[in-house]
């Protein structure tokens, strides 16, 4: 019973539990949550509308983030030594309040001490100037990061002589930026949200938009009233997936939306070979567009390569029998159109590229492109993803998501007025790689919580240990920040997207570019825009030609924007809450036309890797809670009724190692340990899943897709030991 309600009501419990922490400044909450757009996962809103379906567009994770934006600055005096900070998580350092102040923690000091903007930037640029550029890093996170500081700093960057900036996109979608741009030019989602209204099948691979993107919820609600049928590929059947109950809908409050139709579940990393299956069997069948495919190339290459991968071996790699695939794939070619939807159930492995590219195939090879209803989607979880590869802010590439040839640098040379540089920056994993080698001094930091994100976090806090300097500017404080340097951590106080004077902008899933007004009325007086500091960072450490890179107002940024990413054009203006447009317009690929060099689409051979689990081991994957990005608001996740310290487990795993619901577990792989609770879940059986980032002290530093230098998350094999004394002597799978 308690289930049941926490599963429906929870999203209305979550407005009166904002309400009360944003109690002693309410009206400026209501006026971000009507008049700003949302901070949260990238389905974009202006107030709380948005352009897909009327009603309201709001859901927990914006409710959650709210108190970010509307508490007041923590109180200096009142901090605890560091020694005290550092006992805190991230939940309790976060509720201390907004950064103030310019801070410095020092070798040897007991506590934090204030600094002045001036000292704090004089610091800096003095230790840049010092160790030189080629030993800095600059590193952004996506949750909230606007394009105008994206742009500006990546400008920066450059400008300095570096192209050693990145940010967080790259552990989430860089996968299906390079294997989009190669297969159909675009890196980004083909159609609008209105499509999910209009299609025969949606199909969400390794995606729990339940959880992490709730407004689509609302969206398939709708879809399926229209006769839309659903379709999950995971290797867990996620509850919020199957069944699901829309708060702004009364019917669906009540009752209930059952989601899925069908549900396939596959191996942990079997997603390519689930594809390659379905597309054997279409082929087998003659279920595929042959009008498309003419147009198209590779086709011949891929059908060759298809031909060679056995049923017996796809069957292995996916961890699913034929019959799995097979009844798919007459669930698909019964259909006029489908959308594919995929999250980082697909990207986070070593060949996250290839199992984006076999979805892309199965897409292209029945025409599921450029027409209504019909697409790819990469759904973003956060609002700042889309935005920041596309002006720049990554280490291979310049605005606009184009390389570092020879004619690119020439052509935003002319632009800048400086050269860009030729040398490829690095990620940030191979920055942190650096710094343990002592090959890194200064890390600069807008936001994140590298140290609570990436793999293998010890490692990361010995390479974080390891720098000189490292520069954190942020919102609030985190564990990051704890963690010592060598010299000097320095902690600068940040705007809020709402108190950037000139409004910004944000481009979301569906390539919407959306004005966000500056709403400032609740101030952090002395919080500063991250570009403006970094400009003058920049400007501090390189004064000779700093000119260049100076930017009187955001709106100055979006001019440049609209000259530097043609497809940009028409952000310059705006400039007024709801104003927006979608870069390529609704739909991308229309009547055949793709943005590769050649105008067509292209499909690509991909080989599914060998995926066998060895007995007594298991595939260990992830799934976000309560959370967003790294930040946990509660314990409990209603939908699945996950707590963050509970593993979930098949029951004929459980059945096999005598565990009951509760019992506590050992998950050990080759790096770490986990002690967790085990709770039983229709999940594959040889899988463990637990939360992220908690389980990131089982993952293996290292591993890495070799195309894009995504971590690989979900690639980890592990061991299930159980505690309760009473199987000490029990054998393990």
């Amino acid at each position: 019973m308690k289930k049941q309600f926490d599963r429906r009501f929870s999203s209305f419990v979550e407005m009166g539990v904002t309400a009360w922490e944003n109690r002693d400044n309410l009206g400026y909450a209501m006026k971000l949550l009507t008049d700003g757009v949302c901070d949260g996962c990238a389905l974009g809103t202006s107030g709380v509308k948005d352009w897909t379906i009327p009603g309201i567009h709001l859901c927990w994770i914006r409710l959650n983030l709210l108190r970010l934006n509307t508490m007041p600055g923590l109180n200096f005096a009142e901090l605890p030594a560091i020694a005290d900070l550092q006992r805190l998580n991230e939940k309790e350092l976060r509720s201390l309040g907004r950064i103030a102040e310019p801070m410095i923690r020092e070798p040897g000091a007991t506590h934090l001490r204030r600094l002045t903007w001036d000292e704090a930037l004089h610091r800096i640029s003095q230790k840049i100037r010092a160790v030189g550029v080629d030993r800095t890093g600059f590193y952004l996170v996506s949750r909230g990061t606007v394009n105008e500081t994206y742009y500006a700093t990546q400008k920066a960057v450059r400008f300095l002589g570096s192209n050693d900036i990145d940010n967080s996109a790259r552990i989430c979608h860089a996968p299906s930026t390079v294997a989009l741009k190669q297969m159909i030019g675009h890196g980004a989602t083909t159609f609008s949200y209105q499509d999910l209204l209009k299609s025969d099948l949606l199909v969400f691979v390794g995606s729990n938009a339940a959880n992490n993107q709730p407004v689509l919820m609302k969206y398939l609600h709708v879809a399926k009233k229209n006769g839309a049928k659903i379709a999950t590929i995971n290797p867990y059947r996620e509850p919020g997936m199957e069944k699901y109950w829309v708060p702004s809908v009364p019917e669906s409050a009540l009752l209930g939306t059952v989601i899925a139709d069908a549900s396939f579940e596959v191996r942990v990393g079997g997603d390519a070979a689930f594809m390659n299956g379905v597309l054997k069997y279409l082929i087998e069948r003659g279920s595929v567009d042959q009008d498309f495919i003419q147009k198209a190339e590779g086709w011949e290459d891929l059908k060759a390569s298809l031909a060679t991968q056995s049923w017996e071996y796809l069957e292995t790699s996916a961890g699913c029998s034929r019959d799995h695939m097979k009844r798919f794939a007459e669930l698909y070619e019964k259909t006029k159109s489908a959308i594919f939807v995929w999250s980082m159930g697909v990207t986070m492995h070593k060949e996250g590229v290839d199992n984006v590219r076999s979805v892309v195939n199965l897409a292209l090879a029945r025409g599921n492109i450029g027409k209504p209803g019909a697409g790819l989607m990469p759904i973003r979880g956060h609002s700042g993803v889309q935005g920041g590869g596309e002006m720049g802010a990554t280490p291979n590439a310049l605005p606009g998501g184009i390389g570092l040839n020879a004619a690119n640098r020439e052509r935003f040379e002319r632009l800048w007025g400086f050269p860009p540089p030729e040398k490829p920056g690095r990620f940030i994993v191979e920055m942190i790689d650096a710094a343990a080698r002592g090959e890194l001094d200064v890390l600069y930091c807008i936001g994140s919580n590298l140290f609570g994100v990436l793999p293998d976090p010890y490692y990361v806090r010995s390479a974080l240990e390891n720098l000189s300097l490292r520069v954190h500017h942020d919102i609030v404080l985190n564990p990051q920040m704890f963690v010592p340097s060598r010299e000097a951590v320095i902690i600068l106080p940040a705007t809020t997207r709402y108190e950037m004077p000139g409004g910004n902008t944000e481009t979301s899933t569906e390539r919407r570019v959306i004005f966000n007004p500056e709403l400032g009325a609740h101030r952090i007086p002395n919080a500063r825009d991250e570009w403006r500091v970094l400009i003058e960072v920049a400007e501090r450490v390189k004064p000779e030609g700093a000119d260049k890179i100076q930017f009187d107002t955001t709106a100055a940024i979006r001019e440049e924007i609209a000259k530097a990413v043609p497809f940009y054009e028409g952000i310059q203006k705006l400039q007024n809450k709801g104003d927006q447009f979608q870069w390529g317009g609704p739909m991308l690929c229309e009547d055949g036309k793709f943005a590769t060099a050649d105008g067509k689409a292209h499909f690509v051979p991909v080989t599914p890797r060998e995926n066998r689990v060895p007995e007594g081991w298991f595939q260990l994957t992830n799934r976000r809670g309560k959370q967003f990005n790294s930040m946990a608001f509660r314990d409990l996740e209603p939908l699945a009724s996950a707590r963050r310290h509970e593993v979930i487990l098949s029951e004929v795993d459980m059945k096999a190692l005598q565990l009951k619901a509760g019992d506590l577990v050992k998950v050990k792989s080759a790096i770490g340990e986990l002690e967790a609770a085990v709770k039983p879940g229709r999940v594959r059986p040889q899988t463990v899943i637990a939360h992220w980032p908690e389980s990131n002290i089982l993952i293996q530093r290292g591993q890495l897709d070799p195309e894009c230098g995504i971590p690989a998350f979900r690639d980890e094999l592990v061991q299930v030991l159980p505690l309760r004394p009473a199987l000490t002597n029990a054998k393990s799978l």
